[in-house]
């Protein structure tokens, strides 16, 4: 014979077969409209509200987890995009000479300490909302399993208490009493009948008091989470002005160069027009760089630059680029035309092939290095 399990004896075993199978004529009979059954049309209120509330309950938790891996993900990728502008922040993107080596110090040091806020920031409302919104739910939620066991239990032992009653009913109508069998139903009755209201009564205290704490339980989730949402928008709020600013101050250093490269320019070129005032036909002042003779030349030439960058042209009065190319860059016919930032020229390729302007472009000059 096979050994019984550990503190289950062959008694104890054949009493929970005999109490499961006593359990299940009874459901039947009172199914069967054979046998009444205890109804408590409160009590079954009670536990309705309390499967409503676990369930309400329960899905909260998990979109408050699933916030929160939101609010994980998005920090992740903030830091990425920061990382990504820290990385790509270059001292040297204007020129070291022409910036203010303190200022640019400056400047990174406020990216710096910028980025590093951000982080402490993201991390701090996380943690915030996980302490003080998702822990209060955890811990709300652990009472309801015990109570979700004691309510099937309750249900059991009132199936138990019907059976009871209904045995010592049919003793008591029997033609033939035995009253030994009569006073022992009458025992069982009363122990069933005990350990059912003992469970009826405790559950019918507590599961009113558990449904009316469901109401500070969610004030004290969403207040929390409403006001760590006010304080994190509120502070990031701050530290994406301060980024701003420091774009701006970067804005301002690339004006300033780009104002003394055209200071240069115009100085030069009034330099030229003045030596070459009497020399209405002489062509355009040429830049440094040797590019053959005057005749290899296009109208209005002024200087060479290569293209460090590809540009789709968008309109049709504008230049292709591929890396690479070398383009000769024009005056234009008028000055007025001009935007700033814009180029007009040609392709070199084209001019020494054909000796033609008429495809010339215009075409953004940061796309480009003078040569």
């Amino acid at each position: 014979m096979a050994e019984m399990g550990k503190g289950v004896t062959a008694g104890k075993l054949a009493i929970n077969v005999q109490k499961r199978l006593t359990r299940a004529q009874e459901k039947v009979m009172q199914k069967l409209g054979k046998a009444d059954e205890t109804r408590d049309v409160a009590f079954e209120e009670m536990v309705s509200n309390f499967n409503k509330q676990m369930i309400e309950g329960s899905k909260l938790q998990k979109d408050m987890k699933a916030y929160l891996l939101a609010v994980k993900t998005m920090h992740d990728a903030s830091r990425r995009l920061q990382d990504c502008l820290a990385e790509m922040y270059e001292p040297d993107w204007f020129g070291k000479e022409e910036m203010d080596a303190l200022t640019e110090e400056m400047i990174e040091k406020e990216m710096d300490n910028n980025l590093e806020d951000t982080d402490t920031l993201w991390l701090d409302y996380h943690q915030n909302i996980t302490d003080k919104s998702l822990n209060t739910l955890d811990s709300y939620l652990t009472q309801f399993p015990d109570i979700k066991t004691r309510i099937a239990k309750r249900d059991r032992k009132m199936v138990d208490f019907d059976s009871a009653r209904h045995h010592f009913s049919s003793l008591q109508k029997g033609k033939k009493k035995d009253e030994a069998k009569i006073a022992k139903a009458e025992e069982e009755l009363g122990k069933a009948q005990k350990i059912f209201e003992e469970l009826n009564v405790e559950l019918q205290d507590e599961l009113p008091v558990l449904f009316d704490n469901r109401v500070g339980v969610y004030v004290n989730t969403f207040q929390g989470l409403a006001g760590h949402q006010e304080k994190f928008h509120k502070e990031m709020g701050k530290l994406n002005q301060n980024l701003n600013d420091i774009m701006t101050k970067l804005e301002e250093q690339r004006e300033i160069k780009k104002g003394g490269s055209e200071a240069a320019t115009t100085e030069e070129s009034a330099k030229s027009e003045e030596a070459n005032h009497s020399e209405a036909a002489s062509p355009p002042p040429k830049s440094a760089v040797t590019n053959g003779s005057d005749g290899d030349l296009p109208p209005g030439f002024i200087y060479k630059v290569k293209a460090v960058h590809e540009y789709a042209a968008t309109d049709g009065d504008e230049l292709e680029l591929k890396v690479g190319d070398s383009v000769l860059v024009l005056a234009f016919e008028n000055p007025d035309e001009q935007d700033d930032g814009w180029l007009l020229g040609v392709q070199e390729t084209h001019w020494l092939q054909n000796k033609d302007i008429s495809i010339k472009g215009v075409f953004p000059e940061n796309f480009t290095q003078k040569v």
